[in-house]
């Protein structure tokens, strides 16, 4: 992707175009990451950055991706990409606060509206998991398959919002079960099920082919509620 704007030499957007790019890196420069403040031009610059690391990350490997490429691939200098991020470390903890953050939002925001009944607040939650393809493409895999890459601190710091996530999860199952909607379970293990059937859709699933992500969604969720409704 070519960039127009010419800034001065010690600006941080000043630009150069790299020789080529991949279509899925074509495609990562167009995604629709996670909210961040876009009121100003850093702030949609480090959006960029984010979406086209995750992307390279997810292509070629979190440890073949050096800042050097990053950099190239956004169309700025080495010099300008560190005036966004420190280290390639700092993006890969921005990668993973972004997809924890905006699933464990969205499920708080439900949780506070009160709205949703058990049944209907597990469709959405999976729902959120399975259009994270389709929002987030190449973050999901950075997100499962470079865990270990994250520096201790933050590798700690993400596994206990997992965590919280993980009982958020729990949670409706258990209120499903209290209410009826859901027959008699272990609970905590049929969340792990849940959990590994949408998550492991970045293994297979190739947004524009076929069914949406959404679609793909009330389909799990389908066979979760036929297999586990009360028998009569």
């Amino acid at each position: 992707m070519r960039y127009a704007c010419r800034c001065p030499r010690d600006s941080p957007d000043s630009v150069i175009t790299p020789t080529r790019k991949s279509a899925t890196m074509r495609r990562m420069s167009m995604a629709t990451p996670a909210p961040v403040n876009t009121s100003s031009r850093g702030a949609q610059r480090k959006m960029q950055i984010i979406s086209v690391a995750a992307g390279l990350f997810n292509e070629r490997g979190y440890h073949e991706t050096s800042m050097d490429l990053i950099a190239a691939h956004v169309g700025i200098r080495k010099a300008s990409l560190y005036h966004y991020f420190s280290s390639k470390d700092e993006i890969l903890i921005v990668i993973h606060e972004e997809m924890i953050d905006l699933i464990i939002e969205r499920q708080e925001d439900r949780v506070a509206a009160a709205t949703l009944g058990p049944r209907d607040m597990l469709l959405a939650v999976m729902t959120d998991l399975v259009t994270l393809m389709e929002s987030h493409p190449g973050h999901l895999r950075v997100f499962f398959e470079h865990y270990r890459e994250l520096p201790e601190e933050a590798r700690q710091a993400i596994a206990g919002k997992r965590d919280h996530y993980h009982g958020m999860l729990i949670k409706i199952l258990d209120d499903g079960v209290r209410a009826g909607d859901f027959g008699p379970m272990d609970t905590r293990m049929t969340s792990f099920a849940i959990l590994g059937m949408c998550n492991w859709t970045y293994q297979w699933f190739h947004p524009g082919e076929g069914w949406t992500a959404e679609q793909v969604a009330r389909h799990f969720w389908q066979l979760f509620i036929d297999g586990t409704a009360p028998k009569p």
